[in-house]
């Protein structure tokens, strides 16, 4: 296989109401893999309508989640920022994964049983078949490494199957085109941090959702100085201190929860966090807390609506960002149809 530099891609649903789990589970590590890899972020709206979305909220959320990535720190010049449907080569690549994955594959993905519940036979063939248009929006551009979530780790260990049968299966055709032993790498996950699933600052056994009918459940990111205040204030705890080392947290969802906050958004680790807070009362972390959160998430929310306040910059990064992306997935489609037999002009 052609050296392919170490490269990120992820994505993020415009699904309205981005909140603090997405922050800290995938935007902030966005940030920080720009230092040391070639990255591509990507507004995953072909993934957004395997459920229907109203079409003018689509487009607003596509805006507001472009608006994050900007407000986040993501700097859409060194690297590219685009919405996945301004790029075709993401279906085109997902319908040939849908004829090298096997039904037993997509019939194990946990996280379809979740979504569609008892109503399987109601719910969109896309939701279903989701894990391929995930391993086509990876493996379009030879992905090397992926930020993911617990939730999301079984989809990735599927992009991999899908690479190494493809492989397997053309290995004389990846052979005769130049490839060497195989065209797509297998990817590997990245899962770092203290608060990859921030959980429900209402119930530290569900996590964190928009879905959530309490506003009071979440952090948004949209949300100003006194809303992210007074959201901590209102967070469930229970009425005993901190502990001083971790394994005092076990049995605690809701403080083990707001430690592992605190030592996501200070760049710390829960450990830490404990040995300066233990012993303490959780009035006295909330407000430390509080601080924390209100000085890094205020101007985040703040940047976001300055920037959504000028949509025809969002689309032009947008476009940008689609038109780099396009020229890297154009080569990966030209290939791959070399390689399965395709004629093309």
């Amino acid at each position: 296989m052609a050296a392919v530099a170490e490269r990120v891609f992820s994505g993020v649903q415009p699904t309205g109401n981005l909140h603090l789990g997405n922050y800290l589970g995938a935007i902030k590590r966005f940030v920080e893999l720009q230092n040391s890899h070639e990255c591509i972020y990507c507004v995953v709206d072909l993934h957004a309508i395997t459920v229907w979305q109203d079409p003018e909220e689509l487009k607003r959320h596509t805006r507001e989640v472009t608006a994050a990535f900007i407000a986040c720190g993501i700097d859409p010049k060194a690297h590219i920022v685009f919405n996945q449907s301004q790029v075709s080569g993401h279906a085109e690549l997902a319908w040939i994964f849908n004829c090298v994955a096997r039904m037993g594959w997509l019939n194990r993905m946990t996280q379809f049983k979740e979504k569609a519940g008892k109503d399987r036979e109601n719910v969109s063939v896309g939701l279903f078949a989701y894990p391929t248009l995930m391993a086509a929006d990876i493996l379009l551009y030879r992905a090397t490494h992926v930020p993911v979530g617990e939730d999301q780790k079984q989809h990735l260990e599927l992009t991999r199957d899908i690479a190494q049968k493809f492989n397997t299966d053309f290995a004389p055709s990846i052979a005769a085109y130049g490839h060497g032993e195989g065209y797509f790498p297998l990817t590997e996950p990245l899962i770092a941090g203290p608060a990859t699933r921030v959980m429900s600052l209402r119930d530290g056994a569900k996590k964190m959702s928009k879905s959530d009918a309490s506003d009071f459940s979440r952090i948004n990111l949209t949300d100003d100085a006194d809303a992210i205040a007074g959201k901590v204030r209102k967070a469930k705890t229970d009425p005993e201190p901190l502990p001083s080392e971790e394994e005092g947290l076990k049995g605690r969802p809701e403080a083990e929860n707001l430690v592992g906050i605190y030592a996501a958004l200070s760049d710390s680790s829960k450990a830490q966090v404990l040995k300066d807070f233990g012993g303490g009362q959780f009035s006295a972390f909330k407000a430390a807390l509080v601080d924390l959160a209100v000085a890094k998430l205020g101007p985040i929310g703040a940047d976001m609506q300055r920037l959504m306040n000028d949509v025809s910059a969002i689309d032009a990064i947008l476009a940008d960002g689609a038109a780099r992306a396009r020229a890297l997935a154009d080569q990966t489609i030209r290939d791959v149809k070399d390689i399965v037999g395709m004629v093309r002009a």
